[in-house]
């Protein structure tokens, strides 16, 4: 009785199917020894329970007599706050560190200058009375009554009239609780603020660190 050979069709097919049963076998279990990618996400940042958080992106900033850019990053956890300026090639402008017990606000040619709160020293800097308290709070559209504030179909903050200021919203996803990608800030007398953020993320011990 003649042998059958090792590469006739029959045998190929049952070697193909061993073969994608091995494989599957070995998807199978490396499916099985790792945890949900869930688990490594960060958890995000929702703009209704908005506490630590680092941002950073850009600035345009004019008044009347003259117009400043670029960049800021803005380091807020519990009742501390580190704000940095640079320019727009990221040379360091200012930097602004506060807490409960008071503030520091150090310019880029070495003079320091200290104050009761990081809001007196931010309103140094810009010549506006605009402090960081105020900003968190036009940040999360919390500054107003609801009768001033005017919501997207979302339901996220698109308008925003305090006193005599008047702030705009702009998104870069469409969830619910989206933080500001953009933010511009208008008051009467020709000041201007446009703020892009690039980056909301959650604090670091890096960050803590430095």
């Amino acid at each position: 009785m003649s042998r059958r050979s090792a590469s006739s069709p029959g045998n190929r097919e049952t070697a193909c199917r061993c073969l994608g049963l091995l494989v599957a076998a070995l998807a199978l279990a490396a499916c099985s020894s790792q945890p949900p990618l869930r688990q490594y996400r960060p958890a995000a940042l929702q703009r209704d329970h908005l506490q630590d958080f680092v941002l950073v992106g850009r600035f345009a900033l004019r008044d009347a007599a003259q117009s400043y850019a670029g960049r800021i990053e803005w380091h807020h956890a519990g009742g501390s706050d580190r704000l940095l300026l640079a320019s727009p090639f990221g040379q360091g402008l200012a930097e602004i560190v506060g807490d409960a017990s008071g503030a520091r606000l150090r310019r880029s040619d070495g003079s320091e200058q200290a104050a009761a709160s990081g809001d007196e020293l931010l309103q140094t800097v810009l010549g506006q009375p605009i402090g960081l308290v105020r900003l968190l709070n036009w940040l999360r559209g919390s500054d107003a009554d609801e009768a001033r504030l005017e919501r997207d179909a979302l339901g996220r903050p698109l308008r925003l009239q305090h006193e005599d200021w008047r702030i705009a919203y702009e998104y870069d996803d469409d969830t619910p609780q989206a933080l500001p990608g953009r933010l511009f800030v208008e008051r009467e007398g020709g000041f201007v603020l446009r703020l892009r953020i690039e980056e909301w993320r959650l604090p670091t011990a890096t960050d803590d660190a430095q």
